[in-house]
Parts: C-alpha cells; structure tokens; sequence
C-alpha cells in the first residue's frame, strides 16, 4: 500500500539533486549561470561546449519582475562563474547572490559602455544596452575576458568563437542600418509596450515611444496614453508595437482606438522560444528589425506566428491546474518507487 510521505518526497528530491550534482561533477566542466536569456545566448556562443551554461530568468519571462525561487539559489551556489546586466535590469540579482553564499565572481555585462541615463528618474540608467547591437561589442568582450580567466585551457577556444561572433553581430549591426533606412523618415516612430527601445532608436535613428517607462513594474498613467496617442496622431503612423514578454491588451485597445494596427510583437526583454524567429540575440534582433521595417513601410502585420497571453480574471485556475498536475506528478513517482 503506498502511504504519502512528505519524508520521502523530500529524500527523492534530494536524491535526485545529488545525482544531478555528481553527473556534472563528472563532465568537469565549470557551471556558468547567466542571469537572463540575451546574455545566456551571448555566452553560449562564446563557450560553447566548454562548460555547463544555466540560466535563471525563463526563455519567455521578464526580468525586471522575475522572482527567484530556491531552485534559482541553488543553481547561484553552484556557480564558477555568473553573469549578469547590471544597470538594475534584474534589481533581485545582487540580494540572490548575497544570500547564496557561492564564491563564483560575478561579470556585468555592461561594464564598460556609457548608458542612457533616465529622464525620471537622477543616478538611474537604461538597461536595455543590447538594442544598439554595436553595444554587443561590449557584452562579448566581458564575457569572453570572464571566461579566459575562469578557464584559461580553453582561451584559445573561446577566442575563436568570439572572433566569429563578433564578425556575425558586426554584419547584423549593419543590417538593422540599411533595412531603417527604407522607412520614409516621417514614419520613423517605434511606439510599444515599456521604454526598452532606447537604444536601439538612438543608434538606428528612430524616434521612441514606451507606453510604460523603463521597468515593466510601472503602469501606464494617463499622461503616458495621452503622450502616445499625440504621436500617433501628429505622425500619422500606421502602426504600433507590441512586446512578447508584456500583455499586449493596453496596446490593443490604444491601436483600435486610433485606427492603427498591430504591427507585430517585438522580442524586448528575452528571446523566443524555438520556432518563434526569435530564438537568439541574432535572431531577435533581426526579427524585431524586418518587422518594423514591414510595419511601418507595407503596412504588413507579423503577429500571426507568436502568442501572447493576456492577463483576464484573477489567473487561479491555471495555478490550479499546474498545482494539480504537480500532485499527480508526486503520488506518481511515490507509486512507482513503492512497487
């Protein structure tokens, strides 16, 4: 007869871990933790096989509300080496690694390059650095430095993979150029979700609008709708812009009521999960270019191939059904394990 025993949930999971702990221990490769997806992408690139590369914030979740888990603690301790952001695009990391107690040294990705500084907010910076890809330039210098140092066997390794993948972001940095250049220039405004686009309008040459300023933790105010639909309004914009990690039902009902469309969700503050078009930096940016490109010149909408939930009710159910299935899962394994 199979009794429920927290007890023995709790040694399987322990059990597993130490298995997890001991396969790894034998690859004798150093664990790498990467904050976010954009720079997990970028050291992935770099390392390639060399290491054990793990990531907190999901493929698909937003930094800037993420809250770790214990899960996330563990893989922090674990770490040789960690990288994050900086300029509080995850403002939860340094308590994480605080509190975890790892030796690993931690690398900020944008050590080195001048920030936009807020317009609200005094001492307060732009994180979104990677939008200007010749900023990425920055990125991949840390992390190919962090990683020499870590690893020194494998330099020569990880030189080569930067070198071609520095040569990769240099054309694409070269691509977002000319494909801005076919917008007509009235036409050069990026309306979407939050301010993350700074960056990117800046070294491309186009004029931002974020309904939402620079962290998805704030909310749109009145002034922010009024100052958007203005832009709308005073540029005759065909389209706005919505964003893969944010609820697009406020860019929704400001399109509809301008009688502007969608022209399609743009990969801000992670990349796409596969088939998304979207699955690297590369990709992401390429992505996010050739859609405002078509957007705002043909009028072409490209939401068709990317879902996005909306937040409607209070979302119990699918917290429901997820602690449901965990339970299932549990009693499952406990079943198996007592045959």
């Amino acid at each position: 007869m199979c009794r429920f025993s927290f007890t023995l949930v709790l040694s399987f999971f322990l059990s597993l871990a130490s298995a997890q702990s001991a396969d790894q221990q034998a690859t004798d490769k150093k664990v790498v933790v990467s904050s976010a997806s954009i720079m997990w992408d970028m050291v992935n690139n770099i390392a390639g096989d060399k290491v054990v590369s793990k990531l907190i914030v999901p493929i698909g979740g937003d930094p800037h509300i993420y809250e770790p888990n214990p899960s996330d603690a563990q893989k922090v301790t674990n770490a040789d080496l960690i990288f994050i952001n900086g300029l509080t695009f995850e403002g939860w990391i340094t308590d994480l690694i605080d509190n975890s107690g790892t030796k690993a040294k931690t690398i900020t990705g944008t050590d080195g390059l001048t920030p936009i500084s807020s317009s609200v907010y005094k001492n307060a910076y732009d994180p979104h650095a990677w939008m200007d890809v010749s900023l990425s330039q920055v990125y991949i210098k840390n992390i190919l430095e962090g990683l020499i140092e870590l690893d020194p066997l494998n330099a020569d390794y990880y030189k080569a993979n930067h070198a071609a993948y520095s040569k990769k972001l240099v054309e694409l940095d070269s691509y977002i150029t000319k494909r801005i250049q076919e917008i007509p220039v009235a036409q050069r405004l990026l309306i979407t979700s939050h301010d993350a686009f700074s960056y990117y309008g800046k070294k491309y040459g186009m004029r931002v609008e974020g309904v939402i300023g620079i962290s998805t933790e704030s909310e749109a105010q009145t002034s922010d709708m009024l100052r958007v639909v203005k832009a709308i309004k005073d540029s005759g914009v065909p389209a706005i812009f919505i964003e893969t990690t944010i609820n697009p039902k406020l860019l929704k009902q400001i399109a509809k009521d301008n009688n502007v469309s969608i022209g399609g969700a743009l990969f801000a503050d992670s990349i796409g999960e596969k088939g998304s078009g979207g699955n690297s930096y590369y990709d992401m940016l390429k992505s996010n270019t050739d859609i405002i490109v078509n957007a705002l010149t043909k009028g072409q909408n490209s939401t068709e191939s990317i879902t996005i939930k909306e937040e409607e009710g209070s979302g119990f159910i699918p917290y429901l059904i997820l602690g449901l299935v965990m339970i299932l899962g549990l009693v499952f394994i406990i079943m198996k394990m007592n045959k």
